[in-house]
């Protein structure tokens, strides 16, 4: 065989992950012409074969020398002018089954190794079949296909990561496109905090704030009992001692059991807590504080003031906040009726709430249109049709209205409603199980990061990460920190899509992540080309590099034609900016 002109060399060492060869002298040409195509010999990322009978294995190229990896310098002199390749071993195809991943046989020492030629890469990739998708081109070969089982590239979960102008963007609605396109009964959320993707999916459906057809709402009362308190009054878990923390739990669990009584369905009142997704009114649990702080009563004693014993003269009005009035204490001697309020205990939550109600910004979470209250004419089982129930098999969820310091609280109620639904519906035939779901995250280091103060969505989003594909929930990261994103949700992805990365930090993250531990393909992120990618996991039959088309239309993320810009003469007016301003201010785009 080695007078075949595939014909590379012979192994010369082998240790438990890779083998090191050197390149015959007999070779007659360092760039072979097989079958009208050229192969250069000895690039980095590129395959070689090594067949021991009915078994043939498959390794990477990791790093070129001319000289061996392990050798007495007593010995250099003798072999200058060798060539040697030190090769990553990825798996190995016996017969004629299919190639499989992990190495069974080893090569031993002065075993044949031969160049990875089209056909070889044919026979390793396969066709494609019914549970996979096309991602992209090999980088060796414009004919060559790449696929990626979409089971395990879904609920085993994925990454797409990449420095700025790599081509994540591009990437993701590569893939997005590819499911959505090949399997009718897909589902995707893509949470997109910069408003980035709408043009590059006319199809699908976008929630936003203030959009007339569909605007996006997450009804405040969605929250469980400690997003909420975080939300409203700025509270932690950990004031559970305080009497007010406790006070404000049961008074909101008070409200939700006087709504029982709903669209989905009735619930058993036993059954509600404070974290049950139960419609109350926000405004009115501001009233009550706001009354029990202000109100004036006959008696002194905290235990006697109650509701019977009031001196009040307008009882106000909590939708339009504005707050019961009393007889002031002031009015009378201090020993003579009424008397001030003793319940002071929500002194410092009602002025907090009374400033979120009254922020516009909020109005998204404290207006949600038709799902306000338990009088609105939808329930919750109406926003899980919109989302992932309806004809559309993509829902775009843009955030970029939605304030920056309740992005978080935003994304981990989206992600854990969404979750609990796949839940508790398992069983379901049109959802759960039996309809799985995925969950695409982009820049998701803003939010995903290891900053305990983004507590809530990175919750959720690790809990879909440990438990999701028992329900049918997958996840997919995008995002050009790697470095950033938490630990926990890097060692559960299955699949990583890398582009270039020229950061040291981010690119060692990468290597620790991959789930293959192919080193040298991870070295490559550096000298990545735009739209090039280098993919390892689960869902691949073999790592590899590939390239990616580029799409039309495209995301809103492409850099602006700065030449062209500059370019032009632009006008100066004095009524620029207003309009900037405005927005600035109102928080508006």
């Amino acid at each position: 065989m080695d007078s075949e002109i595939t014909y590379l060399g012979k192994v010369i060492r082998v240790d438990s992950s890779t083998v090191e060869v050197e390149v015959s002298d007999d070779i007659p040409s360092a760039a072979p012409i097989i079958n009208g195509r050229l192969y250069k010999i000895g690039q980095i990322g590129t395959f070689v074969k090594m067949p021991m009978g009915n078994i043939t294995t498959y390794g990477i190229v990791s790093s070129v020398s001319n000289t061996p990896g392990k050798t007495d310098d007593t010995k250099l002199s003798q072999i200058v002018g060798s060539r040697f390749l030190s090769v990553q071993l990825v798996g190995e195809k016996i017969g004629d089954d299919d190639f499989e991943k992990g190495i069974g046989t080893y090569p031993t020492i002065n075993d044949e190794v031969h160049l990875v030629i089209e056909k070889d890469l044919f026979d390793i990739y396969g066709e494609k079949d019914a549970g996979s998708i096309e991602i992209g081109k090999h980088s060796s070969s414009d004919n060559l296909s790449v696929y990626v089982d979409i089971h395990k590239l879904i609920l085993r979960h994925c990454a797409i990561l990449g420095s700025t102008g790599s081509g994540k963007s591009n990437t993701t609605v590569s893939i997005l496109k590819a499911i959505l396109s090949d399997y009718d009964g897909s589902r995707v959320i893509l949470v997109d905090p910069h408003g980035e993707y709408a043009s590059a999916f006319p199809d699908a459906k976008v929630f936003k704030i203030n959009n007339s057809s569909d605007p996006l709402y997450i009804p405040f009362w969605l929250m469980n009992f400690d997003e909420l308190a975080f939300f409203l009054v700025g509270a932690k878990p950990t004031d559970d001692q305080r009497v007010e923390y406790r006070l404000l739990r049961e008074l909101i669990t008070t409200f939700k059991k006087e709504n029982c009584n709903l669209k989905s369905g009735d619930v058993t009142p036993e059954f509600i807590t404070a974290d049950s997704p139960i419609p109350f009114s926000a405004r009115k649990l501001w009233y009550e504080m706001n009354w029990w702080l202000n109100a004036s009563f006959e008696s002194t004693k905290k235990d006697e003031q109650k509701r019977a014993t009031i001196y009040e003269t307008n009882e106000g009005d909590y939708e339009n906040l504005i707050g019961a009035e009393f007889t002031s204490h002031l009015t009378t001697a201090n020993n003579q009726p009424p008397h001030v309020s003793q319940h002071k205990e929500f002194y410092s939550y009602e002025k907090k709430i009374l400033s979120r109600l009254k922020d516009s910004r909020f109005d998204f979470m404290f207006h949600p249109g038709d799902y306000k209250d338990a009088t609105s004419s939808k329930d919750l089982h109406n926003l899980l049709n919109e989302w992932i129930g309806s004809e559309s098999k993509l829902a775009i969820l843009d955030l970029s209205g939605v304030p920056f310091e309740v992005l978080d609280v935003a994304i981990g109620l989206i992600t854990r409603f969404v979750y609990d639904s796949m839940f508790w519906g398992r069983y379901e035939s049109y959802t759960g199980k039996n309809r799985p779901l995925l969950l695409a995250y982009e820049e998701a280091h803003t939010y995903l990061n290891k900053n305990d103060n983004n507590s809530y969505s990175k919750n959720a989003v690790e809990r879909i990460f440990k438990e999701g594909r028992k329900f049918g929930v997958g996840a997919l990261v995008i995002s050009q920190r790697p470095s950033e994103i938490s630990e926990t949700i890097l060692a559960q992805i299955g699949t990583l899509i890398a582009l270039r990365l020229t950061n040291s930090g981010d690119q060692s993250i990468v290597k620790s992540s991959s789930p293959d531990n192919l080193n040298s393909l991870i070295d490559l992120l550096p000298s990545l080309r735009i739209g090039e990618a280098v993919i390892v996991g689960e869902s691949i039959k073999i790592p590899s590099r590939i390239r990616v088309k580029l799409n039309n239309p495209r995301p809103t993320s492409e850099d602006p034609n700065l030449v062209e810009c500059w370019s032009k003469k632009h006008k100066t007016s004095d009524e620029n900016y207003k309009t900037v301003v405005t927005k600035i201010r109102e928080q508006k785009l």
